[in-house]
């Protein structure tokens, strides 16, 4: 979920009645924070075993903790991925080890998504592996061939080291630019109250 944020210290007071997704079945994990390029911009991830529970949540239990929240943003984007692949080592939704994490959203050719996902585990993965102070990552896909990219970094140090022209000399060799049609990204400086 991303969302522009218009009264950020009803937003963050809202976003700690969150902890309430404890012991919800199926619920693995949530975390979130503010954009470090727009700041009123404020990002949330939340893992769920299945749709089956996230179903299940939203039919029953979101709109309490929700109401908290209401008119503190606006703009709302909510948007859900299956998870396709682990990005460097198994994943898991746990947020107390990261700074900051960095999420890439493409909207991917319908002709090119097999090879996308193939430069994506190929070319892209062994890259951020290998990268200082990348923790762990995925790699998810919505309907409509849209894709999500989600790495968690020790610090925003360390994902600073991830140069521009590497990133450019990978996505050359990945011929992102012909399996592409949108790309939005932003890195986000995660805050602590809102794990789960």
């Amino acid at each position: 979920m991303r969302c522009t944020v218009v009264d950020r210290r009803g937003f963050e007071r809202g976003q700690r009645k969150w902890a309430e997704l404890l012991g919800e079945p199926g619920f693995l994990g949530q975390g979130g924070g503010w954009s470090r390029g727009r700041p009123d911009v404020a990002h949330v991830f939340a893992f769920w075993e299945n749709r089956v529970f996230y179903d299940s949540f939203m039919a029953r239990g979101h709109d309490r903790p929700a109401a908290e929240q209401a008119g503190t943003y606006r703009d709302p984007q909510v948007k859900l991925f299956e998870y396709r692949f682990d990005v460097k080592t198994g994943f898991e939704p746990h947020f107390t080890d990261a700074d900051v994490v960095r999420v890439a959203h493409s909207q991917v050719r319908e002709d090119r998504v097999d090879h996308f996902a193939l430069m994506q585990e190929k070319v892209w993965n062994p890259a951020m592996a290998g990268s200082p102070g990348m923790l762990r990552g995925l790699f998810g896909e919505a309907p409509g061939h849209e894709f999500l990219v989600l790495s968690m970094w020790q610090s925003g140090a360390e994902r600073g080291k991830y140069r521009p022209e590497s990133a450019a000399r990978l996505s050359a060799r990945a011929e992102t630019e012909r399996d592409v049609e949108a790309l939005t990204g932003d890195v986000v400086q995660l805050e602590p109250s809102w794990t789960v």
